[in-house]
């Protein structure tokens, strides 16, 4: 695709990548075929192929408006896209780009800002969350059901965490949302590791990953909690850790890439490159193990939701089934098992109405073998399609975990 950048755009820190990954687009539309909202809209604008060139037309000068914000804030950043693309098209770098400069460039309704601030206000501070989780819960009776699908009802309580005694030593980031809305999912991590002979260090410090800011308009603010985490973390990265181990993929995906975004930093490019080298998600590290101590009694029928972050963002696409299915779970197929939940960060906040829909379809697709459960590999995912409050769906650590009882 041949550009001609505005003098502006030429200016812009990484004019020259968003000019290359613009270049390597042959307009084949491929794409469109597996994006969950062209599928849904029907809007040329509304795929990866139409975001591209509404992109390009940003960049080069041309005059934008509120539509164009809308059409890719409808865009999930599922990275489906990618996956399809045949001439490697790196569309989610692309995407924050354009996104970062239109948001310059055109002006947010106050709703929107409001709605945006607080959710950066709110999602990347696990003790805000927690109270304003705790106040929802208390007043969900008095709620509209479309709010009481945002609150989950109940969750299970945290076990107790093995107790840090082998050699063989790991960190776990935390997650913001996840020790409130799930608190055994990190418990039950520390204690199927440590039947692998990996214990979890713990280490304060370290935050959100970051990618709640940057993917709502503030990406200074986002690389800046990746910096806090670099420094939280580096040293016991100097004391021998062999991974840092990410139990949401949607977080993990994010911190592997940390060296990308930083790259241009003096101070913080080549520790977060090893940060990035280091992070593993949680089904690399136990897929690297003999899985002799996790065989239990395995009889639940599973459908696995594979996260667009899991599947095309860190390309480890059916490695949580071969496990499961490895220590003994049943397994039902799950049809179109490639699109996304429409859970996407913040988009089932930002965007209802799509997320909703996608939900949907995907939960008739999840429920087609007729689980007793559905498990999944990202919080986000996990309270999106327990939402409908209809098949349990849990992390896929807890099966194992509970198999082992």
């Amino acid at each position: 695709m041949q550009t001609n950048f505005s003098e502006h755009a030429k200016t812009l820190p990484r004019a020259d990548e968003a000019e290359s990954i613009l270049r390597s687009c042959v307009h084949c539309g491929f794409c469109n075929a597996t994006c969950p909202t062209y599928q849904i809209l029907g809007n040329e604008l509304d795929g990866p192929r139409g975001r591209i060139y509404l992109i390009k037309q940003l960049l080069e000068g041309e005059p934008v408006t509120d539509k164009t914000q809308l059409h890719l804030d409808r865009c999930l950043t599922c990275r489906n896209c990618e996956t399809t693309c045949p001439s490697g098209v790196k569309y989610h770098a692309l995407l924050d780009i354009g996104r970062a400069e239109l948001d310059r460039r055109v002006k947010r309704p106050a709703s929107e800002r409001l709605l945006r601030a607080g959710l950066r206000r709110v999602i990347p501070s696990p003790n805000a969350f927690a109270a304003l989780l705790k106040a929802g819960r208390l007043f969900r009776p008095l709620m509209t059901t479309a709010m009481k699908q945002k609150i989950p009802g109940h969750y299970i309580a945290a076990g107790l965490r093995a107790t840090p005694r082998h050699a063989r030593r790991v960190l776990m980031l935390e997650g913001c949302v996840q020790p409130s809305l799930a608190p055994n999912t990190n418990a039950a991590v520390s204690r199927v590791l440590d039947r692998l002979g990996i214990s979890v260090t713990p280490v304060s410090g370290a935050g959100c990953c970051g990618a709640a800011d940057y993917h709502l308009d503030a990406q200074e603010a986002g690389l800046n909690r990746a910096r806090r985490n670099i420094d939280a973390w580096w040293p016991a990265m100097e004391d021998g850790v062999e991974a840092i181990v990410q139990t949401a993929s949607g977080c993990g995906a994010f911190v592997k890439e940390y060296g990308h975004l930083l790259h241009d930093d003096p101070a913080y490019a080549a520790k977060a490159k090893r940060i990035s080298e280091m992070t593993r998600d949680l089904v690399e590290v136990i897929a690297a193990e003999p899985l002799d101590a996790l065989r239990g009694a395995a009889a639940e029928r599973v459908a696995f939701h594979c996260p667009c972050t899991l599947q095309h963002a860190q390309k480890l696409g059916d490695a949580v089934e071969s496990i499961l299915q490895r220590l003994g779970f049943d397994l039902t197929s799950v049809p179109d098992a490639h699109l996304c939940c429409g859970s996407a960060g913040t988009y089932s906040i930002t965007q209802p109405v799509l997320a909703q829909t996608l939900r949907d379809n995907k939960l008739a697709a999840l429920e087609s073998g007729q689980p007793d459960v559905i498990a999944t590999a990202n919080i986000g995912c996990q309270i999106h399609l327990g939402s409908a409050t209809r098949t349990s769906v849990r992390h896929w650590i807890e099966l194992v975990d509970e198999s082992l009882i």
